[in-house]
């Protein structure tokens, strides 16, 4: 982050050349999601396309009359924006006149990668120039905005300027004596190199940093690995895990869930079974993104989801509509501890929280806690708390906002179990009940129709449990 000085406006050759970005085929991809406010403006914005000073207009009065959030959330969603990008530079001058307002290296260097996405190089090196003339001589702050700039032409897809601050970031880690700079620099640019297919390079440099004595950490060796994974080039993969294993370096939970989702990319299901085997050999905890990985990769799971009206309502149900590969991936996952991380439980509230999880993986964990509820309030171990909640979001980072698919799939599954949980009237991102109704629900002959297995039932040599409910 630099000085927290007010900054003047924005030279006049930077608001002179702005060429419109070209139409594109198809909608921006979403970020997360925009206040309905912000939404409003970029419709309106949409609708004055061609009018100069009619968009002036709108920028200027949104920003006059928004908090100092809502306007930098609006920029955040123009700088990617397909057919709003080229405002983006007007828009952030406009929020340089508020009087919040408190320049970040961060945001200029999302700025500056934006106009190198548009083809703006002229302008995009102007701005640059001026973030350079603001930071100094300071080569820690000058190399952290050439790192946010990498993140930021990454995260953009932008080669155009990519290799420009590359070269630039590694002039001063070459240069600098701060250990610092140094891992810092090293990371921003083995990640960007991984990120954008150059993974070979990213090794070299990443052989480079660990000659020059600068400290290897997980993140730059992971980056790699994913980098070959995406690529499809498991050999390569394979062999920095390997090389990794014997400089000391531990296999951890992301490197692991990084090589399942490469696995995952090419369908290889068989691959992604082994990997889970040896996540358990190794004592790899598994995490809610080791199950949104494995089960955005089940085609019969997903097809399944698309009808809420008939997905299994069991875990017994769904592995018969299972294939082998895949119900052997489901028995792996339920086999682990990520449901217990996923509930509380006290005698006032027992909760489920659901944040996190994609639609399969809030599927699977919806029935092994109606499995895992129902053997807890029938064992009489546990306390019936007073009220049971099962928290799964509004909707406010879905991609259309308000609308959370897991939502609807949870209310499709309690609505065809016969469930008494309904709605909060107090927050419409959960479901609650009281605990004794939930209780006499689960625990006797009138809870929905529907048959459940218990955990231990998924070991290959159990045999099928009767039907609970």
């Amino acid at each position: 982050m630099g000085s927290l000085q007010l900054c003047p406006p924005l030279p006049p050759s930077l608001l002179r050349r702005r060429r419109p970005a070209a139409p594109p085929a198809t909608a921006p991809q979403a970020r997360c999601a925009l206040s309905k406010h912000g939404q409003r403006l970029l419709r309106s914005l949409s609708a004055a396309a061609g009018d100069a000073a009619a968009a002036d207009r709108l920028m200027r009065k949104f920003v006059a009359s928004s908090p100092k959030s809502a306007s930098l959330d609006a920029l955040s969603h123009l700088l990617p924006h397909p057919h709003l990008s080229s405002l983006a530079l007007p828009f952030y001058a406009k929020i340089r006149e508020a009087p919040w307002f408190r320049w970040n290296a961060k945001l200029a260097a999302d700025l500056i990668a934006s106009l190198e996405k548009q083809g703006l190089t002229a302008e995009s090196e102007s701005l640059a120039a001026e973030a350079i003339a603001r930071l100094g001589q300071r080569d820690r702050d000058v190399a952290l905005l050439y790192c946010h700039l990498i993140d930021s032409l990454v995260e953009l897809k932008s080669e155009t300027g990519f290799d420009t601050y590359l070269t630039r970031l590694k002039h001063i880690v070459d240069g600098s004596s701060s250990a610092y700079v140094k891992r810092r620099g090293y990371g921003s640019m083995i990640r960007g190199l991984s990120e954008m297919g150059r993974p070979g390079e990213a090794e070299s440099l990443m052989d480079e940093m660990r000659l020059k004595g600068t400290e290897l950490s997980n993140f730059e060796v992971n980056a790699v690995v994913y980098g070959y994974g995406k690529l499809g080039m498991f050999d390569d993969m394979i062999r920095n895990i390997d090389k990794m294993d014997a400089q000391g370096f531990e296999i951890d939970t992301v490197c692991a869930n990084m090589v399942l989702s490469s696995y995952g990319n090419s369908r290889d299901l068989s691959q992604m079974l082994s990997w889970l085997r040896r996540m358990k050999a190794t004592a790899i905890p598994f995490s809610i993104r080791t199950y949104n990985t494995v089960l955005n990769s089940c085609p019969t799971i997903m097809s399944l989801l698309r009808d809420p009206s008939g997905f299994p309502l069991s875990l017994e149900e769904l592995i018969e509509a299972l294939d082998s590969e895949e119900g052997a991936l489901v028995k792996e996952l339920v086999d682990s501890p990520v449901l217990s991380k996923a509930m509380e439980w006290d005698p006032s509230e027992a909760k489920l929280d659901l944040h996190g999880m994609h639609l399969g993986s809030a599927y699977l964990i919806m029935l092994q806690w109606t499995e895992e509820m129902r053997c807890r309030l029938n064992g009489g171990e546990y306390v019936i708390p007073a009220e049971v909640t099962v928290v799964c979001g509004s909707g406010k980072h879905s991609a259309v906002r308000g609308e959370s698919p897991v939502k609807q799939m949870v209310k499709a599954m309690l609505g065809r179990l016969g469930s008494p949980m309904r709605i909060d009237r107090k927050n419409v991102g959960c479901f609650v009940a009281k605990g004794r109704v939930l209780n006499n629900w689960l625990c006797t002959d009138s809870g929905g129709g529907a048959s459940y297995m218990s955990m231990s039932s998924m070991d290959r040599n159990s045999s099928r449990v009767e039907h609970a409910v």
